[in-house]
C-alpha cells in the first residue's frame, strides 16, 4: 500500500465511504430516535463542525508534509507513544468493522437468509475481502471509485421517487425536543462523521499532497448532504422511524418505490449496490490496518498480514452472541469512541506536534 498513490477523488470517495456504510445501517434511525424532528436541524449544525474539524486537521498537517498520524505521533513521544497510538487505531478500525459485518450480516440474515447461519453469511464477506486484498489497493480504490457514485445516485433517487408520498409538516416542531437536546446532547451525532480518521493517514499517499484541503472539505461536505438526504427521506415518510426488523431504514424506504407496473421491488437493487458498498468498505479498512501494522513493524510483506487480519475480523465478527450486543455497540460505543479517538486523540497529538514545532523554531531563532 505504501508504494500505491491516490488521486484526489479516490480519496475523496474513500473517506465518503465510512460516512455512508453507517448510514446503510443503524445510523439514521439512531439519529432520528434521538432528535425526531430536530434531526435535519442537527445534522447541519454538527456537519458545519465536522466541517470545521476536517479544515482543522488540513492546518495542522500543513507543518508535516508527506507525514501521516503514526509519524506525528513519533516525533511527539518516541516509538513507544507511536507504537501505542498505531495500535489504538488498528483496534479501533478492526472491531468497529467487525462489528458492522455482524450487523451487517444479520440484517442479511432477516430479510434473505432466515434458514442459513450467520458463519457462513460474514465468511462469505471476509473472502471476498482477502481477495480484495491480495491484489493492489489501487484495485480496491477503483472499484469503490465505480461502486460509490452508484450508491449516491441511489440515495438521490430513493428521495425523489418518495416525494409523492412525504409529509414536509414532520420537521415541525423545528427544534424537536428542545434546544438542549438538538445543540448539546446532539453534538454525539459528529460521531457520524468517523471517516475523518481515515485523513489522518492520507497524505503521504497523495497524488497531489497539494490538495489535501480540497479532499478533506469536500468529503466531509459531501458526507453532510449526503446524510442530510438520507435522514430527510425517512423523516417525511414515517413516524420518527419506529423499529423495524428490517436490513436498514433506508431499505425499508426503497421498498415504497413503484415506478409503473414493471419497475417494483427495487429494494433487491439497492441492496445489491450496498453489498457492493460495504465489500469496499472492508477492504479499504483492513488494508489501512495492515500498512498501520507495517509502519509499527517493518514487516516488508503483507501476505502473512492478509490471512491474519481476514481471521481476525472474522473472529471479532463472531463474538457477539447475539444481534442485539452488535447493535449496543454500533449505537453506544462506536459514537465514543470516534470522539475520544479520532477528535480526542488525534487532534491532540496534531496539536502538541505543532506546539512542539514552534518551540524548535523559536529555539533555532534564539540561537542565531
Amino acid at each position: 500500500m505504501s508504494k500505491s498513490k491516490i488521486g484526489t477523488i479516490e480519496a475523496i470517495m474513500l473517506i465518503l465511504t465510512i460516512t455512508v456504510i453507517h448510514t446503510m445501517l443503524s445510523l439514521p434511525h439512531d439519529i432520528l430516535s434521538s432528535q425526531k424532528s430536530a434531526s435535519i436541524l442537527n445534522l447541519i449544525y454538527v456537519g458545519f463542525i465536522a466541517i470545521t474539524i476536517a479544515y482543522i486537521i488540513f492546518k495542522l498537517f500543513r507543518k508535516f508534509p508527506g507525514l501521516d498520524i503514526i509519524d506525528i505521533s513519533e516525533l511527539v513521544g518516541g516509538k513507544i507513544f507511536k507504537n501505542i497510538v498505531g495500535t489504538i487505531f488498528i483496534t479501533f478500525f478492526v472491531i468497529s468493522s467487525s462489528m458492522l459485518l455482524r450487523n451487517f450480516c444479520e440484517s442479511l440474515k432477516i430479510v434473505y437468509y432466515p434458514m442459513t447461519d450467520i458463519i457462513f453469511i460474514i465468511a462469505f464477506f471476509v473472502i471476498a475481502v482477502y481477495i480484495g486484498n491480495g491484489l493492489d489497493f489501487s484495485a480496491t480504490l477503483k472499484t469503490n471509485l465505480i461502486i460509490l457514485p452508484i450508491v449516491l445516485v441511489s440515495i438521490i433517487f430513493l428521495f425523489l421517487a418518495n416525494m409523492k408520498i412525504f409529509e414536509p409538516e414532520k420537521i415541525f416542531p423545528i427544534l424537536g425536543d428542545g434546544v438542549y437536546n438538538t445543540f448539546v446532547a446532539g453534538l454525539i451525532n459528529i460521531a457520524s462523521f468517523g471517516g475523518i480518521a481515515y485523513l489522518y493517514f492520507i497524505p503521504p499517499l497523495l497524488k497531489e499532497p497539494e490538495k489535501f484541503k480540497k479532499i478533506a472539505i469536500s468529503s466531509i461536505g459531501t458526507s453532510v448532504i449526503y446524510l442530510i438526504l438520507s435522514i430527510a427521506t425517512l423523516l417525511f415518510m414515517f413516524s420518527f422511524f419506529v423499529t423495524v426488523s428490517e436490513i436498514t431504514p433506508l431499505y425499508t424506504a426503497a421498498r415504497y418505490i413503484e415506478i409503473g407496473s414493471f419497475f417494483q421491488r427495487l429494494e433487491s437493487v439497492f441492496l445489491l449496490i450496498w453489498i457492493l458498498a460495504f465489500a469496499c468498505y472492508l477492504s479499504i479498512v483492513s488494508k489501512f490496518s495492515m500498512s498501520i501494522f507495517q509502519k509499527l513493524t517493518n514487516i516488508q510483506t503483507k501476505k502473512p498480514l492478509n490471512s491474519i487480519f481476514s481471521l481476525l475480523i472474522f473472529g471479532i465478527a463472531l463474538f457477539p452472541k447475539n444481534y442485539a450486543i452488535s447493535q449496543f455497540f454500533e449505537s453506544k460505543i462506536y459514537p465514543w469512541c470516534v470522539i475520544i479517538i479520532v477528535f480526542g486523540l488525534g487532534i491532540s497529538i496534531l496539536v502538541l506536534a505543532n506546539l512542539l514545532k514552534r518551540k524548535q523554531s523559536i529555539n533555532t531563532l534564539r540561537k542565531e
